[in-house]
C-alpha cells in the first residue's frame, strides 16, 4: 500500500541579524540621500520661472523685447536679421523674412513669455505666445526658423512643403554666426539642454 502524503515540514526561516559594519553602512546611505533630497528641494525654489508680458519690440525671427527684458525664444534658431539665403539661383534676404514672419504672427498683440534659463548674452530663454498662439512652434512650421532642441516633426513638415527657407538652400543659423562673427558657438537649448541645466543649477553651491 502506498503512504498517505503529509507536507515536509519547513524549518522555521530566522534572519541573521545584520552586522554593525552593515548597518552603520545602511545608516549612512539612509543620511546621505536624506541630505540629498533636502539640497534638491532647497535648490529648486531658486529656479524660479519668469513670466514677462506686453507689447514687443521684434528684433530678428527669435528675438523680441519686452519692457526691459530681452528674450530669446527657446527651442528655435531663425537666420540673423542680415543673414541672406539662396533660391531660384539668388540670394534673398532670409534674415529680413524671418522678422517680419514673427512681426506677422504677434500681429501687434500682447506678448507673453515665460522661462527660467538664460543664453550666454543674458536673453531669458522663453517660450512665448501671442493671441493663444504658440509662436515658436508657428516660426518652425511657417519654414523661418530651424528646430534648435525643440519642434523637430514641425521642422520636418516645413522642409517636406517647402516652407519659407526650405523652399531653396542657407546656412543655418548658428553656422552663419559662426563663420560671420567668430563667435563661440550657442548651445542647443531644448528639453535636454534644460535638464543639464536644472541638474547644475540644482548642484552648484554658492
Amino acid at each position: 500500500m502506498s503512504r498517505p502524503w503529509s507536507p515536509r515540514r519547513r524549518r522555521p526561516y530566522f534572519a541573521r541579524p545584520r552586522s554593525l559594519w552593515r548597518r552603520l553602512v545602511d545608516y549612512g546611505l539612509t543620511a546621505i540621500i536624506l541630505g540629498l533630497l533636502i539640497l534638491l528641494a532647497a535648490r529648486l525654489d531658486r529656479v524660479e520661472t519668469r513670466k514677462t508680458e506686453g507689447a514687443a519690440i521684434i528684433n530678428d525671427g527669435d528675438s523680441i523685447t519686452l519692457g526691459a527684458e530681452r528674450i530669446r525664444m527657446r527651442g528655435i534658431d531663425a537666420p540673423e536679421y542680415t543673414q541672406t539665403c539662396r533660391r531660384n539661383g539668388a540670394d534673398y534676404p532670409c534674415g529680413t523674412l524671418a522678422r517680419q514672419s514673427l512681426v506677422r504672427l504677434i500681429a501687434g498683440k500682447p506678448v507673453s513669455c515665460t522661462g527660467w534659463q538664460r543664453d550666454r548674452y543674458g536673453r531669458l530663454l522663453g517660450n512665448c505666445t501671442a493671441g493663444g498662439k504658440d509662436l515658436n512652434r508657428a516660426q518652425v512650421e511657417a519654414g523661418w526658423a530651424v528646430a534648435y532642441g525643440d519642434f523637430e516633426s514641425e521642422e520636418a513638415i516645413a522642409r517636406a512643403g517647402k516652407a519659407g527657407i526650405w523652399a531653396g538652400t542657407f546656412d543655418q543659423p548658428q553656422d552663419w554666426r559662426d563663420s560671420h562673427h567668430g563667435e563661440v558657438v550657442e548651445r542647443k537649448h531644448g528639453t535636454l539642454a534644460s535638464i543639464g541645466d536644472a541638474a547644475r543649477e540644482i548642484f552648484r553651491f554658492w
